[in-house]
């Protein structure tokens, strides 16, 4: 697996991964490479930072780490929680909270009447399922409260 800091026309920054750089040219040739914060292809490579293998020993659990079992192996439910609230954590600071104003939010951003960018907030279910059939890309995702996360 291979990790590109990609750009799209809009400006726009992302990462995608892929198994090799000839994937992504590929996909790019393709059309299927599209950037998820206003959908543009045309999408780019930027220039990422060196990771150098200089012969540590693996990542794996520590005894401390949170998920460890002890025996170097980690708790399935106890790995998908921790990469859960690292995915949550990066939502939450690259995204703005525009709160119960999210459903407005979003269709003024898909109009081009506010500037393209990572929103979040709440909707209800039938908000939710109205954005959906506008074609405006929306997800929900369960946000535990701050204190229960770690």
């Amino acid at each position: 697996m291979i990790v590109f800091d990609l750009r799209c026309p809009e400006g726009h920054r992302f990462e995608g991964w892929f198994g090799s750089a000839e994937d992504f040219e590929t996909q790019r040739a393709s059309g299927l490479i599209a950037c998820p914060n206003c959908g543009r292809d045309g999408v780019e490579r930027m220039p990422s930072a060196v990771r150098l293998n200089l012969g540590a020993s693996p990542p794996g659990p520590r005894a401390e780490e949170p998920g460890a079992r002890g025996d170097g192996r980690r708790d399935p439910f106890s790995e998908a929680h921790l990469l859960y609230s690292r995915l949550l954590d990066e939502l939450l600071a690259r995204s703005e909270d525009v709160g119960e104003a999210f459903p407005a939010e979003a269709r003024r951003i898909h109009r081009g009447e506010a500037p393209a960018r990572a929103i979040r907030g709440q909707a209800s279910l039938e908000e939710h399922e109205a954005l959906l059939e506008e074609g405006i890309p929306v997800v929900r995702l369960p946000i535990p409260p701050r204190d229960r996360m770690n």
